[in-house]
């Protein structure tokens, strides 16, 4: 598909942004026209990410940033930044998130509140701090990263599909609050991905998954992507507050 000036003229922020879904976000931005920052948790994998982008296109213009996204002053710092370096903000992709697995009977309940503090109030400080941005400027484009099990559950790990029916929640409530300043908010909410936590997992147990999905395949982080650009373009002009499902009409 041809996405050239897609994005043409637009900035876009990318937490999560250093592989996966979140770097393949960042590719389809930039491919798509926009300058893109580029957020990751440490200053190591943003500047492995931002060489690897680099030596892909030298013209990209893209620059990372890595602050601590459960405190509100360090992403205002951060993003503030951002907006120094590329004038605006247009769009912001909340993707940065952890899983989780364990039983409930061997949860941590630190580990709870871990993801709580960055799948849920990372979501809320971001989307805070871009807001005021956004509002100056006439409008703007929040996606936030929700899943597949924000819907069905999951069997272990219940703090993974509690924070995330938490972002749908904020997706739903911030389209009703921050449309009339011209600010869309959608989510994108993934099936089963090829990334790095999957290819971790037993050929046995994604071979059962893979029979889950009527398309017969596990997504990519490109069809993921290609979701974000949709939403963030004016072809989804008129569409907030949606939970936009990529899941292959997955099984649960």
């Amino acid at each position: 598909m041809n996405t050239v000036d897609m994005l043409k003229g637009k900035t876009a922020i990318v937490t999560g942004g250093t592989r996966g879904i979140g770097l393949a976000v960042v590719r389809t931005f930039l491919e798509s026209g926009a300058k893109v920052a580029l957020c990751g948790s440490r200053q190591a994998t943003v500047d492995k990410a931002l060489a690897i982008l680099k030596e892909e296109n030298s013209e990209y213009c893209v620059m990372g940033i890595w602050p601590n996204l459960s405190d509100y002053q360090s992403v205002l710092e951060a993003f503030e930044k951002v907006n120094v370096v590329f004038g605006h903000i247009d769009i912001l992709a909340n993707n940065a998130g952890i899983s989780a697995r364990e039983s409930i009977y061997e949860y941590d309940p630190d580990d709870f509140t871990k993801i709580m503090d960055l799948n849920v109030r990372a979501v809320f400080n971001c989307s805070k701090v871009v807001a005021g941005f956004m509002r100056n400027q006439g409008g703007g484009v929040i996606i936030n990263t929700s899943s597949m099990v924000s819907i069905y559950g999951q069997r272990s790990g219940c703090g993974y599909p509690a924070s995330k029916s938490a972002v749908n929640g904020l997706t739903k409530s911030l389209a009703r609050e921050l449309g009339s300043d011209r600010i869309r908010v959608n989510a994108v909410a993934p099936g089963v991905i090829k990334t790095d936590m999957v290819a971790a997992l037993p050929v046995d147990m994604v071979e059962r998954l893979v029979t889950m999905i009527p398309l017969g395949r596990m997504g990519e982080p490109q069809d993921i992507a290609n979701a974000f650009l949709f939403l963030a373009s004016d072809l989804a002009a008129y569409v907030t507050g949606s939970i936009l499902s990529v899941d292959g009409a997955a099984i649960s």
